[in-house]
């Protein structure tokens, strides 16, 4: 399983908050773009 997937499905599954999502980007896990697939909103914090 990639980062994004992982992301994904943590997020899905309520164990990730938006900002640690949020944080995934920082770290160069997921792109801005996945952010906005997986969350639904624009990346902006």
């Amino acid at each position: 399983m990639n980062k994004y997937e992982k992301v994904k499905r943590y997020f899905e599954n309520g164990l990730w908050s938006i900002e640690r999502v949020a944080n995934s980007v920082v770290k160069g896990w997921i792109t801005v773009d996945e952010f906005r697939e997986i969350t639904g909103a624009d990346y902006d914090i």
